[in-house]
């Protein structure tokens, strides 16, 4: 019973009342998402720098796992366009050996971290770090397909941003005018198909509604290409085509002076895989009304990430296009995740050949499409409604993203994120003196009893609430009120073991009011309760009374 409750995929659950008309739905699904998912995953492969059939062995063998393996429903993995800019710089800089190697660390990590139960953890990375990014990587992606789209002859991409600026512009008198005007046409196409098919729905050519644009404009480009024996680029004049056959294991020669300079991109592979997986389960959420089961999850994406790159593939998440594609299709359960797979499987089988045709051109234009969907821009219009910490974070990690490298601008987007949270955190809690108008009993004792209250979090960025007391103690005693205080730290531990020693120094009689739940908790722990005995009040009216009795006693 164990063993299920550990490792339990969401495809034996959705078994359960399963029939033949919602496995004609599933079909129908998996066969839709399988022609959507055909272009974006040998688009995403190129603009990798790997092979185009990188991406379908990807979409294949990894989405074939995190369907049968995860925990959503709907789910759809494969390769995306966020793993891009950094499985490009990590062939680019280590080879195509070290992005295996580099792969299936990830998918080890992912693994450990499904088993560990961290996939909520999550779901604590703001969301400026993960808008920052998205959006940097977006204008990454159509930055890199500049090249393809105008048809220029650059003889090797950098993987750096001015880098790239720089090839580019050096190769703009290189422009193939066929392969520009062929892009145009095909984003023209996949974008104005996005309102012919919405007319096509209610009509008897209704079936042509269920087509995606992206497959539309990718046979318009090829025909034309055949037809018009176009002077562009094609799959097959630079890649040969595509091999009619799944590739068998391979154990690549790994070089190990390279290899340890990957921790860094193989962390970076792990959180982004994370984020991007659990976000778009998420949205699958909302939209089925189901909820995933994130631990699980990530244990698929482990398994699939660590397994894919041995038979060519490259990294794999969760699609957020290709898993609304399938929800919208009729797609109930993980079977649909699993046609889509076998569907892409007897593509290569059948048609490879076919594929040696498709111009680069129309590729680029669909990845721009797929870019600009991708990016939240409109997140930075909104920036003006949020205030100066939320707006910095996010431009950061923009610019950063862009400019520098994804895995800097997620750490600095992390750390500026925990700063920002710690510095609101901290203008949360507060003190505020306890006089006379709130308690009676307070009325002609300023100069014998002084109280203070304090709000929040008692934590280190909030010490400086009780150095503040500490050093306007002006009477025989000192009443705090803990009541409002929600957490206490170790530091704002120590803080208040200092406040007991300089009232001991000063012979001020304390008194500790209210405190409950975690702060009594960690009172216990650090030993601080011990050194409160005898000073402890359950309310603040209990406290003053003391504190009043204390200092009219001689015996103080």
């Amino acid at each position: 019973m164990q063993t299920v409750h550990f490792f339990r995929p969401r495809l034996l659950d959705s078994l359960h009342g399963y029939n033949r008309e919602r496995f004609g739905q599933d079909v129908g699904a998996g066969l839709t998402v399988g022609v959507v998912a055909l272009p974006l995953a040998m688009a995403f492969a190129i603009a990798s720098g790997l092979k185009p059939e990188a991406g379908l062995f990807t979409a294949i063998i990894a989405g074939f796992l995190i369907s049968a393996l995860g925990g959503s429903r709907v789910q759809i993995g494969g390769p995306a366009g966020a793993f891009i800019v950094i499985v490009y710089g990590i062939v680019e800089r280590y080879g195509l050996a070290n992005l295996i190697l580099a792969t299936a660390m990830s998918g080890v990590l992912l693994f450990l971290m499904g088993l560990f139960r961290l996939g909520s953890l999550i779901r604590f990375i703001p969301v400026t770090v993960v808008i920052g990014f998205t959006n940097g990587i977006a204008v990454l992606i159509i930055l890199s397909q500049i090249k393809d789209f105008l048809g220029l002859q650059v003889v090797s991409m950098p993987a750096d941003f001015f880098g790239i600026l720089n090839a580019l512009w050096h190769s703009l008198h290189t422009i193939n005018w066929p392969a520009l005007l062929l892009a145009l046409a095909s984003l023209s196409l996949v974008v104005g198909w996005l309102r012919v098919s919405k007319r096509l729905s209610g009509t008897p050519y209704r079936w042509a509604s269920m087509l995606p644009g992206s497959i539309v404009a990718l046979v318009f480009a090829t025909l034309l290409t055949w037809l018009l024996n176009l002077p562009v680029e094609t799959i097959g004049s630079k890649f040969g085509g595509i091999p009619s056959a799944l590739p068998g294991f391979v154990w690549p020669e790994f070089s190990w002076d390279s290899a340890r300079f990957l921790l860094m991109p193989t962390l970076t592979l792990t959180l982004l895989g994370a984020i991007e997986s659990l976000l778009c389960a998420r949205i699958a959420d909302g939209m089925i009304g189901d909820r995933h089961n994130p631990n699980q999850e990530l244990m698929a994406q482990g398994v699939a990430n660590f397994v894919t790159p041995f038979f060519g593939g490259m990294p794999a998440t969760g699609t957020i296009a290709r898993t609304v594609t399938n929800i919208k299709s009729g797609g109930t359960t993980p079977i649909s995740g699993m046609v889509h797979s076998l569907t892409l499987l007897a593509v290569v089988l059948l048609a490879a050949p076919l594929a040696g045709h498709i111009p680069l051109a129309a590729l680029a234009a669909i990845l721009m499409f797929v870019a600009w969907n991708m990016g939240e821009w409109r997140e930075f219009w909104h920036l003006r409604q949020y205030r100066m910490p939320y707006r910095i974070t996010l431009l950061s990690v923009f610019f950063l993203t862009v400019v520098f490298d994804l895995t800097v601008a997620v750490e600095v987007g992390l750390v500026a994120a925990c700063l920002t949270f710690i510095y609101r955190i901290s203008s949360l809690s507060r003190s505020e003196s306890v006089g006379p108008a709130e308690q009676p009993s307070l009325a002609g004792l300023a100069h014998r009893v002084q109280a203070w209250r304090l709000y929040g979090a008692v934590f280190f960025g909030a010490v400086k609430l009780l150095e503040a007391i500490e050093d306007k103690i002006n009477a025989p005693a000192l009443v705090v009120d803990l009541k409002n205080v929600i957490y206490i730290d170790s530091s704002g531990a120590d803080a208040l073991m200092s406040l007991i020693k300089t009232c001991r120094k000063k012979n001020v009689a304390l008194i500790v009011c209210g405190l409950n739940h975690q702060p009594l908790d960690m009172a216990q722990r650090s030993g601080l309760l011990e050194q409160l005995q005898g000073h402890l009040q359950p309310s603040l009216s209990s406290g003053l009374d003391r504190a009043i009795e204390l200092t009219a006693s001689p015996a103080r």
